[in-house]
């Protein structure tokens, strides 16, 4: 039988010294016995996949609106896909694999029903109500409601009581600020490699593009398909990263990324095929939002404010945790008169 003692040896004599050993950890915001066969990253790891928010995310859209078909990415199977190239990452460099695989799946546990598009909807909001609340913030950030929702919301309340370092990848996956563990700092990466790559698959399967259409000047050094770009990426974050003190790649390879992501935003996220349903799940959110906002006591029990400056966060919180399908269920509910449902 491996203990936990002897993993957290075995981590001391197998990976880098610039790993983050789960012995060191900085601690939980409240203690907790320690687990008799798992680490403590290994524990995180495992209160993730077992919480209420990461099953809604197998029912929360990645890009393609409602898509008719089976293999489209949903935010589950974006994270999944994170992971999976964070670990090999992690593994490749001698890093602590538990505590990329944990950040991985939590970072984005907090994403809005409807991807990004409700992302949009909720900052619109935020604008349209500053005035009246000048507290809120100017945009909705979903690596911080990420947090929250570990922090807070998991647990009846008490959130999932994760390690320092664990939050504080979920915190920095996205954003100027870099995570403070190499760790952390895979999985901002492996975050765009996973989303570049998949949203491209997606839209050839779609018919928005055909792999004959991405420019040849980034795939000329990533590949012309799928797995090659992965590999080209994956291979090369490892190769720069081996001496250095943070996470990156080469100038080429980030480079050819980056105009390729930028490609993908002009012919496919802003596409009429994937933006024709967005100003409809975008008035789903915002109604859905503004409703709570003024009738408060239809909130759920959980979500109920105790105080006027909670309420805006209490309603963003219960919209934002959402799925697609349970958004449009409460969108119709409330608005749509009963005998019109379909």
């Amino acid at each position: 039988m491996l203990t936990r003692e002897q993993a957290e040896q075995e981590e001391r004599r197998r990976l880098s010294s610039r790993a983050a050993f789960s012995d060191a950890t900085k601690g939980r915001e409240r203690p907790l016995e320690p687990d008799a066969l798992r680490t403590a990253f290994q524990r995180d790891r495992d209160r993730i996949i077992h919480c209420k928010a990461f099953r809604r995310l197998s029912h929360k859209t990645q890009v393609f609106l409602a898509p008719e078909g089976d293999h489209y990415r949903t935010r589950l199977t974006h994270t999944l896909e994170v992971a999976q190239i964070a670990r090999t990452i992690a593994r490749a460099l001698r890093l602590n694999e538990d505590l990329t695989e944990a950040i991985a799946l939590g970072h984005d546990l907090g994403h809005t029903p409807f991807g990004h598009t409700g992302e949009d909807a909720l900052t619109e909001c935020f604008k349209e109500i500053k005035g009246r609340y000048p507290n809120v913030p100017d945009k909705f950030r979903h690596n911080l409601q990420s947090l929250r929702v570990v922090e807070v919301l998991e647990y009846d309340g008490k959130g999932l009581n994760l390690t320092w370092e664990v939050r504080d990848g979920i915190r920095c996956h996205t954003g100027p600020v870099r995570a403070s563990t190499l760790e952390g700092q895979i999985v901002a990466i492996a975050d765009r490699i996973a989303y570049v790559n998949h949203d491209i698959d997606d839209a050839i399967r779609g018919g928005v593009i055909k792999e004959s259409d991405l420019p040849e000047g980034p795939t000329s050094v990533l590949g012309h398909n799928h797995g090659a770009r992965i590999t080209t990426m994956v291979q090369d974050m490892v190769s720069s990263s081996l001496d250095s003190d943070e996470i990156r790649m080469s100038d080429e390879v980030w480079q050819a990324l980056t105009e390729l992501r930028s490609w993908l935003f002009a012919n496919v996220y802003e596409s009429p095929r994937a933006k024709s349903e967005e100003p409809k799940a975008h008035g789903v959110v915002k109604a859905l939002f503004m409703h709570y906002l003024e009738n408060r006591e239809e909130l759920p029990s959980e979500f109920a404010p105790r105080d006027e400056s909670e309420l805006v966060q209490r309603v963003v919180d219960y919209v934002a945790g959402m799925t697609d399908r349970f958004a449009i269920r409460r969108f119709q509910q409330i608005f749509v008169p009963s005998q019109w449902r379909v």
